[in-house]
């Protein structure tokens, strides 16, 4: 307990530099947002741009809004779009909830399947599965999400068609799990590439270096069954490295989703945020990136946590 509130101190001033940085790098990108509500047709005065600038508190100095936003930020409340008024927390929790649902899909398929994999061709190094995999594994780890979302769109649902090219449901039919599901497949799938070879060749490293361990050849020269000496001490202690890289895998999959979830239509925060950025509406890129940066920091925490769990010889004093 001690160490979980030492860890969230520590995570606090990290925080806060986090929001200066994403703050001070939307002011100093290149267009003003109020260039959004510009009609060139119609024609707008300096008092109406102005007035603008006063509605939205782009006026004030640098500074001070920071520090407004901060203060507001803090509360909960993010602010209102400039693009059409919404309330940038509602909106980001709606379109988190299926961001989650797609990372979780994704995350799940990785580390089952890497990890199984790892472990089957770890106990058959040099044989056929054990190359042929490892040379898979190159090819997921090289491949961009929007190359391989290209590819699964083209072949899976445009040629094949077993799968739908786009959206979260059906259109004209009332939402269901299987539905659900049907369109999960493609994004997750592809979203899932990366990280399922990066798991897969991190336990298979991790078999060849425990299966060598002298606890290993004790437990074997003591008579001990083949199967429980794998799973009970050979697997156990290889999946210790998969856990503390499955933390550091969320921001990752935050980059790869923004451009999964653009190439199937998924309703989620990364499309959320390549609109946003469209219509320079910065309250909105904002609540994202501070979003991303605090599920960084908790992820980052939770594995330490889970780590010490898993590892019984690690102690947090």
């Amino acid at each position: 307990m001690q160490y979980f509130i030492r860890r969230v101190i520590i995570n606090l001033p990290v925080l806060f530099a986090v929001t200066m940085v994403i703050y001070g790098l939307i002011n100093l990108a290149p267009g003003d947002p109020i260039d959004f509500f510009v009609n060139e047709e119609v024609g707008m005065s300096r008092e109406d741009l102005s007035f603008l600038e006063e509605r939205f508190g782009l006026n004030d100095p640098i500074h001070v809004r920071y520090l407004k936003w901060l203060r507001n930020a803090a509360q909960g409340d993010l602010g209102f779009r400039f693009k059409n008024g919404d309330d940038v927390a509602e909106v980001l929790m709606q379109r988190l909830q299926r961001t989650l649902i797609l990372m979780g899909a994704a995350l799940s398929v990785a580390i089952v399947g890497g990890v199984l994999l790892g472990v089957f061709i770890g106990l058959r190094q040099y044989s056929f599965w054990d190359f042929t995999l490892t040379g898979l594994s190159f090819v997921g780890i090289s491949m961009p999400a929007f190359i391989a979302g290209i590819f699964g769109l083209y072949i899976f649902s445009v040629q094949l068609g077993w799968f739908p090219s786009g959206g979260m449901r059906t259109v004209g039919q009332p939402p269901s799990l299987l539905d659900l599901l049907h369109h999960l497949v493609l994004p997750a799938g592809t979203l899932a590439i990366l990280q399922l070879a990066t798991f897969m060749r991190y336990t298979r490293f991790s078999v060849l270096e425990v299966k060598r361990a002298d606890y290993i050849r004790t437990a074997k020269a003591k008579g001990i069954k083949e199967r429980l000496v794998t799973w009970r001490h050979t697997v156990r202690n290889a999946i210790l490295p998969v856990v503390t890289v499955v933390g550091y895998t969320l921001p990752i999959l935050v980059a790869g989703a923004l451009f999964t979830e653009t190439i199937y239509s998924w309703p989620g925060m990364g499309s959320l945020f390549v609109d946003a950025v469209l219509v320079r509406d910065y309250p909105m890129v904002m609540g994202i990136m501070l979003l991303i940066a605090v599920v960084v920091l908790l992820a980052n925490l939770l594995t330490d946590l889970v780590y010490a769990a898993v590892d019984p010889r690690i102690r947090f004093e």
